[in-house]
């Protein structure tokens, strides 16, 4: 059977491009390594912060758009993006949230802690320790390498159908179920990042999407052949995949499951560095080249943002 190693990337809505800059890479010390545009909105930027190479199972994304409205987190969606950090770095993270005035709780799940506080647009996210995972060797601001965040820890799913999202997971994808703990359910993959998969089992409301939610989480996929069995496999389940679309980066098809979540397989080549050296990730806006015509008329028309170590955290 194939199986993901796990999550690839995971995708959001945002409205303040340099406000997401700022938490992403200035307060979570994420590396921004790739500016782009949404290839099927390119008057939005999309935006890619991940560990010094942009690994996959590290990368989360957004399209920052100041127009649209407030969403809701609810059914039918990634309700919260886990990242993982070195043991012994919870200390550390719960004096660097004080300093920016971030307000967190602390929860434990699966004999796991986790520190819980949402983003500046109100997406949930949770750190938790953990000793699997590559080392992250990128360093900003006052993050270093010793507390890092490493990737993704995986992530919670609000489904409004548990159990056909459970045969996705499973039938599908080739997770594990590995137990279940009040109202969770928990899956792992064979990945040592992104590798675990909670399904909450009650989620209340209806999710409405808007800025402040996941757009879709994308599952990793080998290469390009291994992608086009997964693509196969669902036509063949009745799941109406799309086309193989090139997203420049990756390759990927995209799918509603039964329980209302976007999921897309994105293959792991051929990278960020396909269209410039790791050194300059982040700096230049990067177009794909049926874009590059209109490259003055794009910069022009997106906000102004960069990089930038926050006041007091040198």
């Amino acid at each position: 059977m194939q199986k993901t190693a796990g999550i690839h990337h995971i995708t959001a809505m945002v409205n303040d491009a340099q406000r997401n800059i700022d938490f992403y890479a200035g307060v979570l010390g994420l590396r921004l390594v790739k500016k782009t545009i949404n290839f099927d909105r390119p008057e939005v930027y999309h935006l890619y912060f991940g560990n010094e190479t942009g690994l996959p199972g590290t990368v989360i994304t957004f399209f920052p758009w100041a127009k649209q409205l407030k969403g809701r987190i609810g059914q039918g969606q990634v309700a919260v993006t886990s990242y993982v950090i070195p043991k012994g770095s919870v200390p550390f993270w719960e004096n660097r949230l004080r300093k920016f005035g971030i307000e967190f709780t602390s929860t434990i799940r699966f004999g796991e802690k986790y520190l819980k506080f949402n983003d500046p647009d109100g997406l949930q996210l949770e750190l938790t320790e953990r000793n699997e995972g590559p080392t992250n060797s990128w360093n900003f601001g006052g993050v270093h390498t010793e507390n890092a965040i490493k990737g993704f820890g995986g992530a919670v799913l609000y489904s409004a159908q548990p159990h056909k999202t459970t045969d996705v997971l499973e039938n599908i994808l080739g997770l594990d179920c590995i137990g279940q703990e009040n109202e969770f359910l928990r899956f792992k993959s064979e990945g040592n990042v992104g590798n675990i998969i909670d399904i909450h089992l009650n989620p209340t409301v209806r999710g409405l999407m808007g800025a402040g939610t996941v757009h879709h989480i994308a599952w990793r996929a080998k290469d390009k052949e291994d992608l086009l069995k997964w693509n196969s496999l669902l036509q063949d389940k009745g799941y109406y995949p799309t086309e193989i679309r090139d997203r420049n980066y990756f390759k990927a098809v995209y799918f509603h499951e039964a329980g209302g979540i976007l999921f897309e397989i994105a293959t792991d080549p051929p990278g960020f560095s396909v269209d410039e050296p790791t050194d300059e990730f982040g700096k230049k806006l990067m177009l794909p080249a049926w874009l590059e015509s209109q490259r003055e008329e794009l910069e022009e028309t997106l906000p102004l943002v960069k990089v930038r170590v926050l006041e007091g955290d040198e």
